[in-house]
Parts: C-alpha cells; sequence; structure tokens
C-alpha cells in the first residue's frame, strides 16, 4: 500500500491570490510554499533512496537465484554424465548376463543326472557285471549301458570344467551391475542435490519479484513527492514573479512621486 503524501500540508496558488493577495500575503505565501516545497523535496529523496535500496536488494536476490540456477544446471550435467553411464554399464551387465545365461544352457549344467550319480549308477552296474550271472546277451547289454554311462560322465565333467569360465563370467557381470548401481546412486544424490538448488532458486525469485514491488510502490511514492514539489516550486517562482512586479510597480510610483 503505498504511503501517500498528506495533501492538506500542501500550499495551493490562484491566479486570484496572485492578483489580489498583497505584498506581505505573497512574501508569506512565498515563504510557505518553499518551506512545503523544501519538505516535499526531503520525502522524495528519501523514497528515492528507499527505493534503490530496495532495487539493490532485488539485484542480489536475482544474483542469488542465477547462482543457485547455474549450480543446478552444473549438477543435472553431473546428473546426466552419471545416468548415461550408469545406462552403459547396465547394458553391459545384461549382455554379460545374457551371456551367463547361454552358456549355462550350453553346458547343460542344471539338466540330467549329476555326476555323483552317474558314478553310483556305473559303479552299480560294475558291481552288478561282477557278481551276477549273466547270459551272453544281458552281460552285452550291460557292458553298453555301462559304456553309455561313462560317456556321459566323461560329457558332464568335461562341462563342468568349462564351468570355471561361468563363474568367471558370472563374476564379472556382477562388478558390472555393482558398479552400474554406484553410478545410479550418483544420480540419485545429485538429483536431490540440483532440486534443492533448483528450489532455493525459486524461492529467491519470488523473494526478488516481492521485493521489485516494494520498490515499484516506492518509486510511484517518489514521483508522487517530487511532482508535489516540482508544483509548489513553480507556485513559488509564480509568487516570485509577481512580488518583483510588485516592486517594480513600487519603484514606478515612488519616481513618478519625486517628479511631481
Amino acid at each position: 500500500m503505498a504511503d501517500s503524501i498528506d495533501e492538506s500540508k500542501n500550499v495551493t496558488v490562484t491566479e486570484e491570490d496572485l492578483e489580489n493577495k498583497s505584498k506581505g500575503e505573497l512574501i508569506k505565501l512565498a515563504g510557505q510554499l518553499r518551506d512545503r516545497r523544501n519538505e516535499l523535496n526531503q520525502m522524495a529523496s528519501e523514497r528515492a533512496s528507499a527505493r534503490d535500496d530496495l532495487n539493490a536488494k532485488t539485484r542480489e536476490k536475482v544474483d542469488e537465484a542465477q547462482e543457485h540456477r547455474e549450480k543446478r544446471d552444473e549438477l543435472n550435467e553431473q546428473v546426466q554424465e552419471h545416468k548415461d553411464q550408469r545406462n552403459e554399464l547396465n547394458a553391459e551387465a545384461n549382455e554379460l548376463f545374457d551371456k551367463v545365461d547361454n552358456l549355462k544352457n550350453d553346458l547343460e549344467l542344471d539338466e540330467g543326472t549329476s555326476v555323483e550319480q552317474l558314478k553310483e549308477e556305473i559303479e552299480d552296474l560294475e558291481f552288478k557285471q561282477q557278481t551276477e550271472v549273466l547270459s551272453s546277451e544281458d552281460e552285452k547289454e550291460l557292458i553298453e549301458k555301462i559304456e553309455t554311462k561313462r560317456e556321459k560322465l566323461q560329457e558332464k565333467q568335461e562341462k563342468l570344467d568349462q564351468g570355471g569360465d561361468l563363474e568367471e563370467l558370472k563374476e564379472e557381470a556382477e562388478e558390472v551391475r555393482s558398479e552400474a548401481s554406484k553410478h545410479h546412486q550418483k544420480v540419485t544424490e545429485l538429483a536431490d542435490e540440483a532440486q534443492k538448488h533448483h528450489n532455493e532458486m525459486i524461492e529467491a525469485y519470488r523473494e526478488a519479484d516481492e521485493i521489485r514491488d516494494e520498490a515499484d510502490e516506492k518509486h510511484e511514492e517518489f514521483v508522487e513527492a517530487q511532482e508535489a514539489a516540482d508544483q509548489h516550486h513553480e507556485d513559488f517562482v509564480r509568487v516570485q514573479k509577481r512580488l518583483r512586479e510588485l516592486d517594480k510597480k513600487e519603484e514606478e510610483q515612488a519616481v513618478s512621486y519625486t517628479h511631481l
């Protein structure tokens, strides 16, 4: 709310005043106009000073907001960098885990009879061959079974040997995934910090707008006081001019009296 000047204290001058008031009254009026003009000029000066202070505070807040904006943008760039690294590492980890799954399928480590079970089955068949009386046909069939089991056992053991590569691949995939998680954590931390600076930027701009509104209001008050002071000065000049006219008239009258 603008702090308006007290117009009841203003001094006004009409053409009628200039024509009809006595010299003494006009001298008094000129003094009143001068005093009110000076008072209004002082008021205008104070309001201009207050306005300038508010404008300076506005600039400070805008600068503060700009600092937060720059910090936010800098952090957002870092967020994007870590996001890119995270996404690249996740893609790499996914590839490695796919390789792990494919290798497991190739090795069929999760399928079929276990090595220990195959060994037991072979031992049982060999014991049967040694302890039981079998026909030549049954013995032949038994020997074929034993050979088949031994081939499966050898194949299984070879796959298990290759499984060492699988463990290395799995470990590598987990390490890459862990590295991706670190970048994701960094993304979260930096994004939170960037959001804080964004919020502080918004708040600083809001405060700057509030202070700017106050400064604009104070400028309106300054203009009001300055215009009133200027009007009083103009009226003061008008009265002074009228007083000079009266002085001149008195001088002329004095000269004419001396010639009588």
